[in-house]
């Protein structure tokens, strides 16, 4: 059998699985194709970097063809990628190795024969910097392994000892093939790292801790969720995107194509600290996890370090974002080939709001310590000095007085004054300041029709504007918040699919796709407002927008039924995972639910 040696063909990217660890995170196809690895952290250069046309993969691919499958093991991103053929099935197990050493990348793929004989072709090529660095040294050593270095990397290959070395593209490939009768097993360990690699460890011990390692770290607990299991699986995904420092960043590729402002596409592999605290939100509503306290001392050091200047992003070690450069490789099809993000130029006033709804989530947790409640303060503060600016907004556009940045700075200050402050008279000075902006906003930022707008110069209908009434900034019985929520549904809504705004005159889903967040938005929404029946269509349509691996990207395509924008998008997992949980309550509770958060906070004694 002669292994496959080109690089493999894009897939749809609903058919992508990731395996993560934290640090890092992999996509992997159908066939076996392990396509993108960036080391040693998220941000780093990529070593696999097919998904955007460059060189470097992974492929492990049966003889025979064969039906493919795949499902991750319960409570975890260990993936098993099944092919079933007329005379056999063979399985790959794969995983990176938990928990992470952010210095070391370690790919565990173990080839296993379900039944009857298999043989499987490995084809590897490794690539530093994007492609720019070739391996140079490449050697078998004594064990059979195989090492090599590219940039300033160190690279292990162990399992293949009698690999054959190949030019594919101008760059070595290594290339194996593997026999197995019924029953047999076969590992393969990849180790990528920015220090020299110490003895190599055996795979059974690798596997046994990522084992263990995901079922300390990822509850069973959500069994009285809507989807509990998909609610368990959005936690796994959230859990192996959130690195040691406590940062979840946003995604785990950069350049994949979305439909708005196309050619204008972004590096989503750092932290948001918008999305961050949808993560944490989303994680205190099931309960107090580790991950909730992740969330919490990432955000508290950025606060404490930064203050009023909190950065919009950062990288996953709390660093700056780099600005954005291009790669000069083909892309996704249909995507770009840039790295770096704009965001790092801009002032976003909402994430000081979602900063205090966070930390004030942790406090009714008892979760919160000194460091914390000082970073509640410098949050309050920063909002009383800045609330009258202009700023980038949720959907980091142009800089304007956005209704949606104001309210959800009402809405903290709200839940700060509740469950954070320090004495009354701080507590009632940022209750007097939330009625302040609210009023302020209401006063320029109210539609004729008695909705909220946009922003005093634009009139119309956001799906954002659903978040002010859910987190407390107004109780949901106050007519503006209903209003929100039926001219939303009636003017950005289709077929239970939302989109984020109108943005010219063309039909909304020629504009970009359906944003999977904002449908779950409008689930809370509707289960706020009581009804629980519209609130379970939303949550239902949306749920069902992922591939066979369960992730969801950014956006979807309702003609095409495809993904759109970077996989996958971590406040969309923290989204689904919060309304399955809240949607199993009572309709109208929650925060900010139909008697106000005050009433919310009595009803739990």
């Amino acid at each position: 059998m002669v292994p496959p040696s080109g690089p493999p063909p894009p897939r749809s990217l609903r058919d992508y699985a990731l395996l993560a660890d934290g640090e890092r995170g992999a996509l992997v196809g159908p066939g076996g194709d392990l396509v993108w690895l960036c080391v040693p952290r998220w941000d780093g250069d990529a070593v696999f970097a097919a998904l955007i046309g460059g060189p470097g993969w992974y492929r492990i691919t049966p003889e025979e063809p064969g039906v493919r499958s795949g499902w991750y093991e319960a409570g975890s991103l260990i993936w098993r990628a099944r092919w079933t053929g007329r005379t056999g099935s063979s399985e790959c197990r794969q995983a990176l190795a938990y928990p992470a050493d952010p210095h070391r990348a370690v790919v565990l793929r173990q080839v296993r024969a379900v039944d009857g004989p298999v043989r499987t072709g490995v084809s590897l090529q490794l690539s530093a910097a994007f492609g720019d660095t070739p391996v140079r040294g490449l050697r078998r050593a004594e064990d059979g392994s195989w090492t090599a270095r590219a940039g300033g990397l160190h690279l292990r290959w162990s399992g293949a000892p009698g690999a054959r070395v190949e030019e594919v593209g101008g760059r070595p490939l290594l290339s194996a093939e593997l026999r197995l009768e019924g029953g047999g097993a076969h590992d393969l360990v990849l180790e990528c790292s920015d220090r020299p690699l110490g003895p190599p460890e055996p795979a059974h011990r690798l596997w046994r801790a990522t084992e263990d390692h995901w079922r300390e770290r990822v509850p069973d607990g959500f069994r009285g969720a809507l989807g509990a299991r998909d609610a368990r699986l959005a936690y796994a995904v959230l859990r192996g995107m959130t690195g040691t420092a406590g940062g979840t960043v946003a995604a785990a590729t950069t350049s994949l194509p979305e439909g708005a402002e196309q050619g204008r596409n972004y590096d989503y592999r750092y932290v948001w600290i918008r999305d961050l605290c949808y993560v944490g939100q989303a994680v205190a509503a099931a309960g107090h996890h580790p991950l909730l306290d992740d969330t919490v001392r990432f955000l508290t050091a950025r606060l404490l370090e930064h203050g009023a200047r909190l950065r919009p992003a950062y990288t996953s070690a709390g660093g700056p974002v780099p600005g954005i450069r291009r790669l000069d490789l083909p892309g996704y099809p249909g995507g770009y080939d840039v790295v770096g993000n704009r965001v790092n130029r801009q002032f976003q006033l909402d994430v000081f709001g979602e900063a205090l709804l966070l930390l004030a989530a942790a406090a009714r947790h008892d979760a919160l310590d000194d460091d914390g409640r000082r970073a509640v303060r410098i949050a309050a503060d920063a909002i009383a000095e800045r609330h009258v600016r202009p700023d980038a907004g949720i959907w980091e556009l142009r800089d304007a007085r956005w209704t949606h940045s104001r309210l959800i700075c009402a809405a903290g200050l709200r839940a700060a004054a509740a469950d954070c402050a320090t004495g009354a008279g701080r507590a009632a000075r940022w209750a007097t300041l939330a009625d302040h902006i609210v009023a302020r906003t209401a006063a320029e930022g109210l539609h004729p029709s008695g909705r909220w707008q946009r922003s005093p110069d634009d009139p119309r209908c956001d799906a954002a504007l659903l978040l002010p009434a859910l987190r407390g900034a107004v109780p949901a019985a106050d007519p503006r918040s209903r209003a929100t929520v039926r001219a939303v549904a009636a003017e950005l809504g289709r077929d239970h699919y939302l989109y984020r705004f109108r943005h010219d005159d063309r039909p909304l889903g020629d504009a970009e796709g359906a944003f999977l967040l904002c449908g779950f938005l409008m689930a809370l929404a509707e289960h706020q407002q009581g009804r629980p029946v519209e609130a379970v269509r939303w949550f239902e349509r949306n749920r069902a927008a992922c591939g066979p691996p369960g992730l969801y990207a950014e956006e979807f395509d309702i003609v095409r039924q495809d993904m759109r924008g970077n996989l996958p998008q971590a406040f969309v997992h923290a989204l689904l995972l919060e309304s399955a949980v809240r949607l199993a309550e009572p309709p109208g509770s929650g925060p900010g639910g139909l008697g106000g958060p005050d009433a919310l906070r009595a009803a739990r004694g």
